[in-house]
């Protein structure tokens, strides 16, 4: 519980309230808490050990000049506390967050008087989304998306060797490059040995059609407008020149659908068949995912629409602690170091913090209103359809069942399944077929 002692007249004027913010009078009896501290002061003094005096013989005015301060801090919070909780329980308040303490100015003999400021959870009256349209993609795995998956999975293994031809699209180009802005090198613009994958898109277009067709040991001088959103701000919009040499031209060599291909894939005897039937399962189980991923954001955006909900700034804060906690740990595993210093901003995490608290509030009184709590059966469930991609199912069910925070994740997500099928069962649903590789983001 955060107290302020002072009323901050001097500091800068703080936000404007929340329409969630409540404010209640407390007040503790002097004499109360000077018993209080009497009482903490002589349980410390009992175990105390100090310099010159035998263990628990501690003169009791020198505890109190040595430790008066932090046991009246710690009667003081104590009571303010005990003191707040009753005041909300009696009148049935629920507080979102922790309490801010303001002493008041008054003066008083027997009692200090305070102010407790804080949130309350919104009231949420619950609305559907009768009469809202939701667009749910369908998508029928066949032979063709198995076999643009086994091409992806074959571009991943992919070799290249040297051609003597001209460069072409899906071939691993090796240049160097030299980049002039008003016949000066600018930052960034210049590289020896660089490799290209032409039309994998690492590159502007621009560019990497002016090395499309040139051969080994080829220069080309050529102009360049970079797009006005360029990253680099120095270069965006602006025209420059490059001087290009291609120095080697790779083919790209897809490995054989074959038995090393199987094994390559962790089929252990190469069978073939075995290796397409374990990628369509698989398959089938992401496409299935991913649409009712698609499925639930819609949704979720149409709950929130239909029923605007005013998250408590104290909780707001809290996620977004969370948030960036998330995002430096998911850096530093990235990037292999600590990143304790790294810059980042919490008004970066502000809009999804905000939108995540509210939406967890919305789909709390839903499922309390609705009895969408996640049953036994359902868990088991998920967590054995996420168990079948690994070799040893069995194993990672014991795993998911060993402890319960990683079943109340799936918990989580079985809870959000049943909103979705209660939100869709009073919405209007309009199947809509989906492309493939637009579903799986893959490039033509």
């Amino acid at each position: 519980m955060e107290t302020n002692a002072t009323t901050p007249a001097a500091e800068a004027a703080p936000p404007p309230p929340s329409v969630l913010e409540r404010s209640l009078d407390l007040s503790v009896v002097i004499a109360d808490l000077d018993k209080d501290i009497d009482q903490r002061l002589k349980r410390m003094s009992r175990k105390l050990k100090m310099p010159g005096f035998r263990p628990g013989k501690v003169p009791f005015s020198i505890v109190k000049q040595q430790y008066g301060q932090e046991a009246y801090v710690d009667a003081l919070n104590d009571s303010l506390q005990k003191s707040f909780d009753d005041a909300v329980k009696a009148r049935q308040i629920r507080v979102a967050g922790n309490p801010r303490i303001d002493r008041k100015e008054t003066e008083s003999e027997t009692q200090l008087e305070f102010t407790a400021v804080f949130e309350v959870f919104p009231e949420i009256q619950v609305a559907g989304l009768e009469g809202i349209e939701i667009e749910r993609p369908t998508l029928e795995i066949g032979a063709p998306e198995l076999e643009s998956t086994l091409n992806v999975l074959r571009r991943q293994r992919v070799r290249y060797e040297p051609v003597d031809r001209a460069a072409a699209r899906g071939d691993r180009v090796v240049v160097d490059f030299l980049g002039k802005k008003g016949g000066e090198t600018f930052q960034g613009g210049e590289a020896k040995d660089y490799p290209i994958v032409l039309g994998e898109g690492a590159m502007l277009a621009d560019f990497e059609n002016a090395v499309t067709g040139l051969k080994a040991g080829e220069a080309k001088t050529f102009e360049l407008t970079f797009p006005a959103d360029y990253h680099a701000r120095d270069i965006a919009g602006q025209t420059v020149t490059f001087d290009v040499t291609v120095k080697q031209v790779n083919e790209a060599i897809l490995p054989e659908i074959d038995a090393a291909f199987a094994r390559a894939l962790g089929i252990a005897d190469g069978d073939v068949d075995k290796m397409r039937a374990e990628i369509e399962a698989n398959l089938k189980r992401e496409v299935k995912n991913r649409l009712k991923s698609r499925v639930k954001n819609q949704v979720m955006d149409a709950l929130l629409k239909a029923n605007p909900v005013e998250a408590p700034k104290a909780l707001v804060e809290a996620e977004i602690d969370h948030l960036m906690q998330n995002a430096r740990q998911d850096m530093e595993q990235r990037s292999g170091r600590k990143l304790k210093d790294f810059p980042i901003r919490r008004e970066w995490f502000a809009s999804k913090a905000r939108r995540r608290v509210s939406l967890g509030l919305l789909l709390s009184e839903i499922v309390k209103a609705n009895d969408l709590r996640a049953r036994p059966e359902q868990v088991r469930l998920v967590v054995e359809e996420a168990a079948q991609s690994y070799e040893h199912p069995e194993e990672i069910v014991r795993w998911y069942y060993a402890q319960p925070q990683r079943l109340a994740e799936v918990e989580g997500m079985v809870i959000e399944d049943n909103v979705v099928e209660w939100a869709l069962a009073g919405a209007r649903v309009v199947d809509k077929a989906v492309a493939f590789d637009e579903l799986m983001g893959q490039r033509a």
